[in-house]
This record gives C-alpha cells, sequence and structure tokens, in this order.
C-alpha cells in the first residue's frame, strides 16, 4: 500500500519516510534491551510529523523525561488519527488512555491485553503492559499476558526473559530459570534474561555462581541504562553481602559499578540513587555501614534534592530512610508529607491498594531515626513485606524491608514473633547465611540451647562461599 511501510512486528504504519520506521524500530529495540538512547523516538517524529505512531511513542516517552513537551506531539498524533492503520490506532487508545490523569491501572492493562489479542508480535507493547503489572504487584496478570502471546513469539528474541520474570515474582523458580536459559539460548546479550538467572541463582544460595555468571555477562553492559547497569551490579554486589564475603568486595562494586554510573553525561542519577540505596540499607541492617565511612552521607545530600522525589515510591521510600538516619528530617517530612497528598489525590481503589505502601513510607521514616517500637506500631501485627509489591519492587528489592522488620522484632524484645518467621524464611532459603544469624540471635535473647547450634550453621555457610 502506498505511504505505508512495516514495522520491526510485520504491522502497518502510516508513513512514506523509511527513516521514520528506522527510528521506530531502533526505539523499540532500545526499550526492549534496556538501552541508553531512547530518545530516539523523537527522531521518528522530526522524519514525519504526521507519523501517528511516532508521535503517540515520543508522547509516552516524553511523560516522564520531558513531560511539558508531550503535549505537541500527543495533538499531532490526535490530528492524524482518521488516517492512521489499525495497529498504529490500537497502539494510540492503550497510550492515549495511559497517559491521560487519573487512569485506572486495571483499565490500562485489559487495553493493553486488547492490543496484543490484535497484534500478538508487539513485544514492546508487552513489556509496557508488564511494566504496568509489576507497579499493580501483581506477577499473576503479568505471566497471562505473555502466555497469551507466546505462541505466536516462539524464537523471538526477549520474549523468554520476559516470561522468566513474572514466574520468578510467583515464586516458580524452575520454571523461570527454564525461561531464562532459554531467553539466554537465544540472544547472548539479553539482558532481562541475565537478570532473572541471577535472580535464580540469588535465590537458590549460589551466590559465587552468580557472581561469576553475571561478571562473565558485565561487558556487555556499557550500552544499558543507569538502571539496568547499576541494578545488575546490584545484584553482583548482594550475592557478595549475603555470601558473606569480604565486605571490602562490596564497597568495590559500589564504587566502581554503581556509583561510577554517576560519571556519565546521560546517566540518569535517580536510577543510580535506587540501586545505591538499596545496596546501603541491606549494609547497614548487616551491621557493616561503617565500612562504607560518608557514602551514605554523600548520598543522602544528594536526596535533599526535591528533584529526585516523587519518581517511585520504592525509591521514595529509601529516601526516607537515608534522610532520617542523617538527621535531614525537615526534607524527610517534606517528602512524607508530599507521598500522604499524592496518595489523597488518588480513586478510592489506588488509596485502598497503595494503603501498605504509605504505612511502609512511614514505618522507614521511623527507622531511619531508631524509632523501632513506633515502626513496629506502624506495621501492625500482620505485616509481610512481600506484600509490598505495589511500591515497584521485586521479591529480591522486598527482602531488605523483611529484613529491617525481623531486626526490629527482635531489638524490641517481640523474639518468639521473629523466630517463628525466620525458622519459615529458612526453609525457602536455607543457605542464607544472615537468616541462620538472625536466628541464632532470636535463640540466644530467649535462652535457647540451640543458639550455639544455630550460630555454628551460620559459620560453616559464610565461609562455604567465597572464602
Amino acid at each position: 500500500m502506498e505511504g505505508v511501510k512495516l514495522d520491526r512486528w510485520g504491522y502497518e504504519v502510516k508513513t512514506s519516510s523509511d527513516s521514520c520506521i528506522s527510528s521506530i524500530n531502533a526505539y523499540y529495540h532500545q526499550l526492549l534491551s534496556y538501552g541508553r538512547y531512547r530518545r530516539v523516538i523523537l527522531e521518528a517524529a522530526v522524519h514525519d510529523k504526521d507519523c501517528v505512531l511516532a508521535n503517540i511513542l515520543a508522547a509516552h516517552f516524553l511523560c516522564s523525561s520531558d513531560p511539558s513537551k508531550a503535549p505537541s506531539h500527543m495533538e499531532a498524533a490526535k490530528s492524524r488519527l482518521e488516517q492512521a492503520t489499525s495497529y498504529e490506532k490500537a497502539v494510540f487508545e492503550a497510550l492515549n488512555y495511559l497517559i491521560s490523569s487519573n487512569t485506572d491501572d486495571d483499565v490500562a492493562v485489559e487495553l493493553h491485553s486488547k492490543l496484543l489479542r490484535d497484534f500478538p508480535r508487539d513485544l514492546v507493547s508487552l513489556q509496557r503492559a508488564q511494566v504496568l503489572c509489576f507497579y499493580m504487584g501483581r506477577p499473576d496478570l503479568s505471566l497471562g499476558l505473555v502466555q497469551q502471546v507466546l505462541p505466536q513469539n516462539q524464537q523471538e528474541n526477549y520474549i523468554y526473559g520476559m516470561l522468566a520474570f513474572p514466574l520468578l515474582e510467583l515464586g516458580r523458580m524452575a520454571d523461570a530459570e527454564n525461561a531464562a536459559k532459554k531467553g539466554f539460548e537465544i540472544n547472548k546479550q539479553d539482558f532481562w534474561a541475565q537478570h532473572a538467572l541471577c535472580h535464580v541463582l540469588q535465590y537458590e544460595c549460589c551466590y559465587k555462581e552468580a557472581v561469576q555468571f553475571m561478571e562473565e555477562c558485565s561487558s556487555s553492559w556499557s550500552l544499558c541504562s543507569s538502571f539496568m547497569l547499576t541494578h545488575n551490579w546490584w545484584h553482583v554486589a548482594l550475592c557478595y553481602l549475603e555470601g558473606h564475603s569480604p565486605i571490602i568486595k562490596v564497597r568495590e562494586v559500589y564504587d566502581h559499578h554503581i556509583w561510577k554510573e554517576l560519571e556519565r553525561i546521560d546517566a540518569v542519577c535517580a536510577e543510580v540513587y535506587l540501586n545505591a540505596l538499596g545496596l546501603l540499607l541491606r549494609v547497614y541492617v548487616r551491621g557493616e555501614l561503617d565500612v562504607f565511612e560518608d557514602r551514605l552521607k554523600i548520598l543522602a545530600a544528594c536526596l535533599t534534592d526535591q528533584a529526585n522525589w516523587f519518581i517511585e515510591w520504592h525509591l521514595d521510600v529509601l529516601i526516607l530512610w537515608a534522610l532520617a538516619f542523617n538527621k535531614e528530617l525537615s526534607k524527610a517530612e517534606d517528602l512524607l508529607k508530599g507521598l500522604k497528598f499524592r496518595l489523597s489525590t488518588m480513586s478510592k481503589k489506588k488509596q485502598q491498594a497503595m494503603q501498605g505502601a504509605m504505612l511502609l513510607a512511614e514505618a522507614i521514616y521511623e527507622y531511619g531515626q531508631g524509632n523501632e517500637k513506633r515502626a513496629l506500631e506502624i506495621l501492625g501485627p500482620d505485616f509481610n513485606a512481600y506484600n509490598c509489591k505495589i511500591i515497584g519492587a521485586s521479591d529480591e528489592q522486598l527482602d531488605v524491608f523483611y529484613e529491617v522488620w525481623c531486626s526490629m522484632l527482635l531489638n524490641t524484645g517481640e523474639v518468639t514473633k521473629a523466630i517463628e518467621s525466620i525458622e519459615k524464611q529458612i526453609q525457602k532459603r536455607e543457605g542464607a547465611p544472615f537468616l541462620w544469624r538472625l536466628l541464632e540471635k532470636g535463640y540466644s535473647l530467649s535462652g535457647r540451647k540451640e543458639a550455639a547450634t544455630v550460630g555454628e550453621k551460620a559459620r560453616a555457610l559464610e565461609a562455604a562461599y567465597f572464602n
């Protein structure tokens, strides 16, 4: 058809410009490979200012990176919608709703599901839908979406990494491992598949194998976004930490691979801070923060800048801890007030879903100040860190809040409850040394003679991985 080109998926796009389609396809690649040059979509709209697909994708990109420039692209897409192909109209419908204010997450997911029923090869729309599900804390929905399109994408690049992640979050580790391995076989530089394999190894307490695998892959990460690059290194650092490697090794990863990303001119600072904070809180819970000297103080000084606030809830929770811990209390209070205000502007349905996230934020603010009894009161007797996925965190990222909770229970005399929870967690991850150390502390505090045996188990595991 004249004036129509096919994109990477083989779907029709109304444009006469080869350069426009080339830029759209390059954008797809950047998204699926977690690349750092996603701005390439803006070039597509320059090559063809009337292309609906180019403009709606550009508008969605700009909503997070430069919101003031998004409306012009949205209007350009709307003005040519009648001339667009059925595929472009479907993408427009899904993204137009997603960009609008006060969206209902369930409706947004359903629009993407409808799009994928009609155009199942569009893996970028699948990825976008999975991100939505992640921030809803719904890996079940995410899995359903990828399974919906899997028959049409059996040997496609990136699909198996996208299959592996919700399987991980649902605790289906063997299935996740099989999917991640298949993705890695198809494309050794499928960073999401690499990441999923690391998750599996880490969960199974194969810390040394996880580090070896990720460090072998790391030479290909330089083109990754700030988030993906530092997040992969966060996993490496965490394996060293959990496997009881000398703490200096963890600090080296922080310095040379996480914090160092900030030296790059195109670094996205908030993405780096998320992984830096997630690591430092783990280090703090283990009583090793002194080795990091003034690094947390330097990071907290950066986080007083409100440009880093309200980007995502998970980051805000971690910022609250860092600010409170470093006595930046007025700033922490401003952030907390801002979160409460944002909660008040949400729909009743969303407010209800986010209630646990708000309580976690308040509790971590108190924890940062050392008010552990108050923090536990806020969380309530039935707190479960793994029910807080809605802050935009994986189970592995939520582990630290579980560790904080257990530590607070032990420190405030709620020993029996702590022991009961730790024993259950050890059944899932028997090879994790720190869990045994927490259990040893619990047994010691309650005067149980098994404390010595548990301590021996902890010591044996601490020596098992890197020594």
